[in-house]
């Protein structure tokens, strides 16, 4: 591996390293194409000032809009941690020569395994019986099996997958291994042979589970409000482990009050992190975790690769996983 030294050497900050590792990833792979700035995380008003001398930025989250990037004239590259790239002024990159790559497909298994997680637990109530036994519920038990809590079989029932990405495709996979019936709603129609596509209308009145695994856009802002969720099955099962602003948060959150739907699990929100008057915090049979899906570190270690193979792809003159407006 060519080490860039001298001429060669890129000026290269990292605006968020504390959402990629937390000590446990190393970042030092980067400086091998030049001087790194390592930031833990960087706040909107103190961008300008920290890429100005820039030829490379990696970041996640970090907003990179054109006020705080007109100053960055050496700027060349900006890698993402991420697949989502929200956070980017893609016009003024465009019109600026300024390549734009994200990482795509890292976080697949990670993400399946977590919707199931959360499934799981709203079906087998693994916590709570292992609460009530560490409480000396079974010691106390009549019976050598309390039937406490209820618990659902998967088997049969009708598993709606919302997006049909990567991560949806290998979520209709686990859960045919489940005995599940699989139907998709999905902008992008590909047959086969594995699920059943249908309308919006009928994924939602047919659906025991419904599994989000969409991108955040325009078209589905909110797409689970109040109208949506009161055409779901009464009792159904919601879960979002794709974007936390494709759901109103306070008609889920009304909709489990209700009763209307039976259990909710999320692993993302529509701000994070969370705030204490955040209408979900408090709702009823609502499982939440704080944006873990993606987190186990053979992901993150996965992801810190891909970053590195784009940069050293466009130094090369060969970029991949270029996106644009």
């Amino acid at each position: 591996m060519h080490i860039y030294k001298g001429d060669d050497a890129l000026n290269i900050v990292v605006m968020d390293y504390k959402t990629v590792t937390s000590g446990d990833v190393s970042l030092k792979v980067f400086e091998d194409f030049g001087k790194v700035t390592y930031l833990p995380l960087t706040s909107p008003k103190n961008v300008a000032e920290a890429i100005k001398d820039a030829d490379v930025v990696l970041c996640n989250k970090t907003p990179m809009t054109a006020e705080n990037m007109s100053g960055a004239k050496n700027l060349k590259f900006i890698g993402l941690f991420a697949t989502g790239y929200n956070n980017i002024d893609l016009d003024y990159t465009n019109t600026h020569g300024i390549t734009v790559c994200n990482a795509g497909s890292y976080s697949t298994s990670a993400v399946v395994q977590h919707t199931f997680a959360l499934l799981l637990e709203m079906t087998n109530r693994v916590a709570e019986y292992n609460a009530f036994t560490h409480k000396n519920g079974w010691c106390e038990s009549e019976t050598f099996s309390p039937f406490i809590y209820d618990i659902m079989e998967l088997s049969g029932k009708t598993m709606g997958i919302v997006g049909y990405g990567s991560i949806g495709k290998a979520v209709a996979n686990v859960a045919c291994t489940f005995g599940m019936n699989v139907i998709v709603n999905t902008r992008t129609v590909r047959e086969d042979g594995i699920t059943k596509f249908v309308s919006f209308e009928e994924l939602l009145e047919n659906s025991d589970i419904i599994s989000l695994h969409c991108p955040l856009n325009k078209q589905s802002e909110k797409l689970f409000n109040a109208e949506t969720f009161a055409k779901m099955k009464q009792g159904a099962y919601f879960i979002n482990t794709a974007r936390g602003g494709i759901v109103d948060e306070v008609a889920l959150a009304d909709s489990l009050k209700s009763g209307h739907l039976g259990k909710a699990a999320v692993d993302t929100i529509a701000v994070e992190p969370m705030r204490n008057d955040c209408p979900l915090k408090d709702a009823p049979n609502l499982l939440i975790t704080p944006h873990v899906a993606w987190a186990p570190k053979e992901t993150r270690e996965r992801l810190v690769g891909i970053v590195y193979n784009n940069l050293k792809n466009f130094i090369d003159g060969k970029p991949t996983n270029v996106v644009t407006a």
